[in-house]
């Protein structure tokens, strides 16, 4: 096969293969790495005699995946306070003009769902990637990860069963999110605790991911009144030259703030009948870089 078409092949798949890796790793930066690494292997040698280059091209970066991911929950186990998903950029652009399937793929890419995949087994997260986010029929499946069908079938059961339980359940119109979202800021960033009791539900979670390198709680904050004084004790300390944009990440807004041109927190909200039921605030530079130098 000529040096062009390989060349081509691969990148005419190379978003299909960064969005498997994202999903199951939770880090662009690792999910980066791995598609790189299916590239060497797939320019390593003559592929002519490959008739389905999609489909080989997803095994090696799965497989790839699987390995990575495995070392990566050893690690977590000593991560410092709670951890999520590093975020990412979305945007789906032309090639994805179905609103149901944009809808697939931006929930396959939320906080709710990748922080509930870190509690599967590898092989799990790959079965619940490949079929729910990417629709591979189980056959392809089984040929991925060289399992039975019947095998594949049961594990994908069983994860889809497990997020199911564990998934909170939001179901809310873009635009209603993007205006709860701008009332959040400005009531966050203004200090406006009556506001903010307002905006969150009862129950509402705060979930703040530092890595231990910067401040942010060890531990979820919970009910209304903790989350709106915590969120308001942010504000009168403040964060100097601070800039406030909201931008779409993991498939909904978020407010991403920044201190002097460099990215210093992203807050994302989940929206549950008209009210805030869960903040996320990632704070861990090593998952901020990214977007500081975009």
């Amino acid at each position: 096969m000529a040096t062009d078409t390989v060349n081509n092949l691969f990148e005419e798949h190379r978003s299909v293969l960064t969005g498997v890796a994202y999903r199951m790793l939770g880090r662009v930066a690792d999910a980066e790495d791995i598609v790189q690494e299916a590239w060497l292997r797939w320019s390593a040698d003559d592929r002519g005699n490959v008739r389905e280059p999609r489909a080989f091209l997803v095994r090696i970066t799965t497989r790839l995946a699987i390995d990575r991911l495995r070392q990566a929950q050893a690690r977590r186990e000593a991560y410092v306070g709670p951890w999520l998903p590093e975020p990412l950029v979305t945007d789906f652009g032309p090639t994805v003009p179905d609103t149901a399937e944009r809808a697939v793929l931006a929930e396959s890419v939320s906080f709710a769902v990748l922080v509930v995949l870190e509690s599967l087994s590898p092989l799990e997260r790959a079965v619940f990637v490949l079929r729910e986010a990417f629709g591979f029929p189980y056959a392809e499946i089984a040929a991925v990860l060289d399992r039975g069908e019947p095998a594949v079938r049961q594990l994908a059961g069983r994860a889809r069963r497990h997020v199911e339980e564990r998934k909170p359940r939001y179901d809310v119109d873009p635009t209603e999110r993007r205006d709860l979202t701008e009332r959040f800021l400005a009531a966050a960033s203004g200090g406006d605790l009556d506001e903010l009791l307002a905006l969150l539900a009862p129950g509402v979670r705060l979930v703040g991911d530092s890595g231990g390198k910067s401040k942010a709680p060890l531990r979820v904050i919970e009910t209304a009144d903790k989350v709106g004084r915590f969120l308001v004790g942010i504000a009168e300390k403040g964060v100097e030259g601070a800039e406030f944009r909201i931008r779409e990440l993991n498939g909904a807004p978020a407010v991403v703030v920044l201190a002097d041109g460099v990215v210093d927190s992203v807050f994302q909200a989940e929206i549950r009948d008209g009210r805030i039921a869960e903040i996320y605030i990632v704070r861990n530079p090593d998952k901020l870089a990214l977007l500081s130098a975009e």
